[in-house]
């Protein structure tokens, strides 16, 4: 009989321990409120921190990149401002490269999205494409890239302006790459509304275009005299007034070239 006692006792024991071994361990799961309810996901909370470190990690990027360089930013001053570490970088971008082509994914998705959209309009328009809609097509929404960061407007200028000026080859393909699929069909369709340019020539003119509207896009400029009132700053994007500026320059440019090229073509 007393062995039959020890033998229960020993049993429930055992029980007692692994249902507050279970619920302990699901207890450890769960955050819970100071009333001891259940507060929400364990991996939800971990998701949204993880989501924090990686936005962190990009507006930090943004901003050094632009005040010192790719190049001359290292990893540990991009973690340092980030107040997080190597691994993070790692984690979420693989190396410093992946996060500098975050960063332009980032400043430039919207523009491109917009960019592309406009392109398809043209496209599928009934009349044949002109060089002034164009241009207008691309160049606007490149124009607002500034205002549409909000705050951060004035570090992606800063940034844009690096990726420009930045003696790297390599940083400016990599932006390259980023942006190929929409640019690229740019580049296609500025060939076929400038069939009496070849290759070279409307490469020249696209490139062109692309120079004049990085300058404005980075403010690199704008320090060396105060803006008019409406023209617009560095830090908001291009005025109104501005804006048409720039299209019409570009425009004519463009055409001009057709006209350099009919006159010194024997």
């Amino acid at each position: 009989m007393l062995v039959l006692m020890l033998a229960t006792s020993r049993r429930f024991k055992q029980s007692f321990q692994t249902i507050v071994s279970i619920d302990c361990y699901s207890m450890c799961l769960l955050p819970v409120t100071r009333g001891g309810a259940v507060a929400g996901s364990d991996q939800e909370h971990t998701a949204r921190q993880s989501a924090s470190t990686r936005e962190r990690l990009l507006e930090s990027a943004t901003r050094l990149f632009g005040e010192r360089g790719i190049e001359a930013t290292s990893l540990r001053a991009l973690t340092d401002a980030a107040g997080s570490n190597i691994a993070a970088v790692n984690y979420h971008f693989g190396s410093k490269e992946g996060l500098l082509r975050a960063v332009v994914d980032q400043t430039m998705r919207a523009v491109n999205d917009e960019r592309a959209l406009r392109l398809d309009e043209l496209e599928s328009a009934a009349r044949p494409m002109s060089i002034a809609a164009l241009v207008r097509a691309f160049v606007e929404p490149g124009i607002g890239l500034v205002e549409g960061h909000g705050h951060r407007g004035s570090d992606v200028a800063r940034f844009i302006g690096r990726v420009m000026s930045e003696p790297d080859a390599r940083v400016r393909q990599i932006f390259a790459e980023q942006v190929e699929p929409v640019e690229g069909r740019y580049l296609a369709a500025f060939g076929r509304a400038l069939p009496d340019l070849d290759e070279d020539g409307v490469r020249f003119v696209y490139t062109s275009m692309l120079g004049l509207l990085s300058v404005h896009q980075s403010g690199s400029f704008t320090t060396l005299w105060a803006p008019e009132e409406g023209s617009g700053t560095a830090a908001s994007g291009l005025g109104i007034v501005d804006r048409e500026r720039l299209v019409a320059f570009i425009t004519g440019g463009i055409l001009a070239t057709l006209t350099a090229r009919a006159t010194t073509v024997p």
